[in-house]
């Protein structure tokens, strides 16, 4: 064995270790290419992918002479028109020497292509006099998958000599570059499994979303958003150079794991009853059981002027008036909302106090004990046995997530889902966890799911907040130790909230927004 192709097999060695450790695409199919090239000393070459099973496309083309570097990692794509592999009458395109090794999987030499008629290269010859170069020796060889199926094609031209003339492709070029292209078939099937696999993951994860944004009206498209807005705050912190995230930085694979997690988030939800997902009001069961208590006002009005009589039809407009001034102020209170008014408390608390006569004769209180105190409940509509069960849901979530066995780059996936109802104070849940004890993904997540919340325009048991609004109550959170404070002024500096606000909250609720006015905010 000559020392020059000693050298070439220990550099297709290291080539094959350089290609099986490549997990970039476009960097694999660049290096593909520009290897093939050093091994043969081909002045340029062409790596076609196969696509939609009929189609050769151009991922890169380079040429050394001329200097052209296109597809790949490179600034400028290949805007070639793919080659096709069938014909218009459904026969198989064997003119071109590309089609021709993909169909037929035979690697093909040519000497010289002016003098060769076994097919048409007027792609090549119209490339030669629009750029005054001369194609002449090609080697096309096709690079197949562990099934024996055609997965693209590596196309090589003009082999040159020590004295930089170019000559045809020697044997010896060619069994180097087709254990080249084994090993490149090698490294792309590989990648190409792992990002099939990754799509088909991606694709499930969104299923799982939109499956529990579905189960329920009342979440709108909260777990089609969420993801949306964590991955902008996420860049955001990856890219700031402020001295809270100097030390923060995320890659691919780690960005990719936080999109899982926020898709992924809500999945205990599956396991919520419907009958508290959809509790838009807090006396909603099977029915909002306020129109009961409007029925009653009506009886008591009735019995109030029933004890008179030649009643004034001014008074008993007025008994009537009063009672259903009665009626919307605690139907107002069923709406539930950020905090009960003491006010609210108070009026709950006189009627909870009154009674009421039945049709029997029964004297009983005007609102049972279980009405009372679902229209106590200070936040929102849920009384606290109800809370305790949607709290639930992040508890399942981890439980369901911890279950899947996940790959290395994607074993943080529960712990980011999980963590983002835990507060910075340890008053979260559903493990009570302190700031020190969440990752910074996971607060991350925390905020991104809160503020979704707040600033979702499509929820029918509630009003759309403005981003003023929105960010108020934000930023007292801030204070109280709900959120991460390092990251609450992220959101805010670096306007991620008007990013988020500007594609997928409506016109009105854009205001304007004065930093010097939310509470809690340090620039």
């Amino acid at each position: 064995m000559s020392a020059s192709l000693f050298k070439k097999i220990d550099q297709l060695n290291q080539v094959g270790i350089a290609l099986s450790a490549q997990s970039d695409t476009a960097k694999l199919m660049e290096q593909i290419l520009t290897s093939a090239q050093l091994l043969t000393e081909a002045d340029g070459g062409t790596l076609y992918r196969l696509a939609n099973h009929n189609e050769l496309h151009f991922d890169v083309l380079q040429n050394t002479s001329l200097n052209i570097q296109l597809g790949g990692t490179h600034p400028q794509p290949v805007t070639l028109d793919p080659i096709l592999l069938r014909n218009t009458d459904n026969t198989d395109n064997l003119s071109t020497v590309a089609s021709y090794v993909a169909i037929k999987q035979q690697t093909v030499n040519i000497e010289d292509i002016y003098t060769d008629e076994n097919f048409d290269f007027k792609g090549a010859l119209n490339f030669d006099q629009a750029m005054h170069y001369r194609t002449q020796s090609m080697l096309t060889i096709p690079l197949k998958n562990f099934d024996n199926d055609t997965i693209g094609v590596l196309q090589l031209i003009n082999a040159k000599d020590d004295n930089g003339q170019t000559i045809a492709f020697s044997e010896e070029s060619k069994s180097l570059a087709s254990s080249l292209a084994s090993q490149a078939s090698v490294a792309l099937t590989n990648r190409q499994l792992i990002n099939e696999h990754k799509q088909l993951f991606e694709a499930f994860s969104q299923l799982v979303a939109d499956a529990i944004d579905k189960k329920s009206p009342y979440t709108g498209s909260h777990c089609k958003r969420v993801p949306i807005l964590t991955m902008l705050l996420a860049q955001a912190a990856n890219r700031s150079q402020h001295p809270d995230f100097k030390d923060f930085s995320l890659n691919e694979a780690q960005l990719f794991e936080i999109k899982t997690a926020a898709w992924l988030h809500d999945c205990g939800k599956l396991a919520t009853p419907e009958y508290i997902m959809d509790k838009s009001t807090k006396l909603e069961t099977i029915f909002d059981r306020i129109e009961e208590i409007k029925t009653r006002f009506n009886v008591k009005a009735f019995q109030d002027l029933a004890e008179k009589y030649g009643i004034p039809k001014t008074e008993i407009q007025a008994t009537q008036a009063h009672y259903l001034k009665q009626y919307q102020h605690l139907n107002h209170i069923n709406s539930g909302g950020e905090f009960l008014d003491p006010k609210d408390l108070e009026f709950v608390e006189r009627w909870e106090q009154q009674t009421i006569q039945t049709l029997e004769g029964e004297v009983v209180p005007f609102l049972s004990l279980e009405e009372a105190t679902n229209l106590k409940i200070e936040r929102g509509t849920l009384n606290d046995e109800e809370r305790e069960i949607m709290q639930d849901h992040a508890a399942i979530s981890i439980d369901m997530l911890s279950i899947l066995p996940f790959p290395k780059e994607l074993r943080h996936v529960a712990e980011i889902a999980g963590g983002h109802h835990e507060r910075m104070d340890g008053q979260g849940y559903p493990n009570h966890l302190t700031e020190s004890q969440l990752s910074i993904p996971a607060r991350i997540m925390g905020i991104a799911d809160i503020f979704e919340a707040l600033s979702a325009g499509d929820r029918p048991y509630k009003k759309a907040k403005t981003l003023s609004e929105s960010l108020r109550i934000l930023g007292f959170m801030k204070k109280e130790g709900h959120i991460n404070g390092e990251l609450f002024n992220l959101f805010i500096r670096e306007k991620v909230y008007l990013d988020y606000a500007k594609a997928h909250l409506k016109p009105e609720q854009i205001d304007e927004v004065d930093h010097d006015k939310i509470p809690g905010f340090e620039g």
